[in-house]
């Protein structure tokens, strides 16, 4: 019996997982005071353990945007999308330079947000309202891409029958009473549930479209070989480059994202944040090696499509397993509603992020410093209404490909680097380079990006700025004067030596 993949099944699916995410989110914000304390709305309170933990890292790094955008990716640029292995490595790598260093000083002075660790290390206000500014965008940028995700997800699931735009508005409705009922706790909750659902799902997707090619990938390779060889071919010096242009620019980025940081922050222990990291480091081949090789089947399944349509190629191919089987039929529904699912649940935490930046940094620190938490999180809730609409408005006929949303956002983002990098070991780096670094590096980044020159000789336009951005803060910090007090100010706020934290 042949099957359509899709129809009423799908919509049942759908209609569970919201289902679900809303009773879930009514759950973990049962008995808590969410709307009376920022650390528990926004950081869970600050106790996650391993599991959760584990799983709500591996949802921020890769959501469910990475199947529905990273396999059109491998599509469009064959083997050399490679490349995304070790970007995605390079991201725990940096998260280790930095991130129990931080975890221990946040526990220490209760950090909620990433810049009132810049705050904390800087004191300058300036400073401080460029790295929300950096840090908004990136954000913003990020919550559009997991807009666009849902339409094309739902899109694809439906075969079409909830259109893009509607299935946008559906499921941020869903997220938005998700978010106002549970918080961080229901967000993390979540993600284990759709973590393990996307990892199982990818490896039932590799399989199905081996099955539909054949059962061989050296045949795989050798029909593109023949049919499309500048996918296959040895990439060129430019293109070299900019591989490691996008692992630094990712790499460096996405362990800057501020709702990553936070979940630093929500760690139970450094003993759960360093496991946590350690089981991460396996994922990228897990995760973007298996979606890279199902997008090069792609190119030999559903040869000639162009952009538009190469950005639906997964729901094409689930459609197409789905046929072969009941049991894939079943799976792919499931599969897909998970990566709904994972997409909204990322979509909130980056929403939640967002607003607790404009509640706690900018509403509570510069008009209403004698804001009671309560208040913040109203302001942060209403807020994020106000965002998501803006954004929906966007996402109705999007900019570009996941691809292009997902790299620019880090352009700007990844600016305030040196606030971390930088800032918890060096005692010399002062808050005047750093702000003018963070101008100046954000303003190339900005006008390459505005002019359509977002590489130069493959570099990207963010690398560049980082490294005007770096250069400035280390002259401008050896060049200015530092007395033995500043010193001891310094080394007392960035010490890790506290009995009264949790080791």
């Amino acid at each position: 019996m042949e099957l359509q993949f899709g129809g009423t099944d799908a919509l049942i699916i759908l209609g569970a997982y919201a289902v679900l995410m809303i009773v879930i989110g009514w759950i973990a914000g049962r008995g808590k005071k969410l709307g009376k304390s920022v650390g528990e709305y926004y950081l869970a309170g600050r106790n996650l353990g391993f599991i959760t933990l584990f799983f709500t890292l591996y949802a921020t790094q890769y959501s469910g945007n990475t199947i529905v955008g990273y396999a059109p990716t491998a599509y469009r640029e064959g083997f050399s999308w490679l490349q995304s292995i070790p970007f995605m490595t390079a991201i725990i790598g940096v998260y280790l330079i930095f991130a129990p260093r931080l975890y221990v000083i946040a526990k220490r002075a209760k950090f909620v947000t990433p810049t009132d660790w810049i705050s904390y290390r800087f004191e300058s206000k300036r400073v401080t309202i460029v790295a929300i500014l950096l840090m908004l965008w990136g954000l913003g940028n990020y919550l559009l891409e997991q807009l666009v995700a849902i339409g094309h997800a739902v899109s694809g699931l439906t075969a079409g029958a909830i259109p893009y735009g509607y299935a946008v508005i559906g499921f941020i409705i869903v997220m938005l009473i998700y978010e106002w009922l549970g918080g961080m706790r229901a967000v993390a909750v979540t993600d284990v549930l759709q973590g393990i659902i996307l990892l199982v799902g990818i490896f039932v997707v590799l399989i199905g479209a081996l099955a539909l090619a054949g059962g061989s990938l050296s045949g795989v390779s050798e029909t593109i070989a023949a049919t499309e060889p500048q996918k296959i071919g040895v990439p060129d010096l430019q293109t070299n480059i900019n591989w490691i242009s996008m692992i630094l620019l990712a790499g460096i980025g996405a362990a800057v994202y501020p709702h990553a940081v936070q979940r630093i922050y929500s760690a139970k222990s450094e003993r759960t944040l360093k496991r946590s990291f350690a089981r991460m480091a396996w994922m990228p081949p897990i995760t973007t090696g298996l979606v890279l090789v199902v997008g090069i089947i792609c190119i030999v399944l559903y040869p000639g499509m162009d952009t538009w349509q190469s950005e639906q190629v997964i729901g094409i191919l689930a459609n197409d397993i789905a046929a072969m089987h009941p049991f894939y039929y079943w799976m792919m529904i499931i599969f897909f509603g998970g990566i709904v699912g994972a997409i909204i649940s990322t979509a909130d935490s980056v929403l939640l992020s967002f607003s607790s930046m404009v509640s706690h940094d900018i509403y509570g620190k510069y008009i209403n410093p004698n804001a009671t938490d309560e208040r913040k999180v109203k302001v942060g809730k209403f807020v994020g209404i106000v965002v998501v609409f803006l954004l929906l408005w966007i996402a109705w006929n999007p900019p570009g490909t996941l691809y292009q949303i997902f790299v620019l956002k880090f352009e700007l983002l990844i600016q305030v680097a040196p606030c971390f990098l930088l800032g918890l070991y060096w005692k010399r780096l002062r808050a005047t380079p750093v702000f003018w670094g963070m101008v100046i590096g954000a303003t190339i980044a900005g006008v390459m990006t505005l002019t359509g020159n977002n590489t130069l000789y493959g570099i990207h336009g963010g690398i560049i700025g980082l490294i005007a951005n770096f250069v400035v803060c280390v002259i401008g910090s050896l060049m200015m004067p530092v007395s033995e007090d500043y010193k001891k100010h310094i080394h007392t706020k960035t010490s890790i030596h506290d009995n009264g934290v949790q080791m």
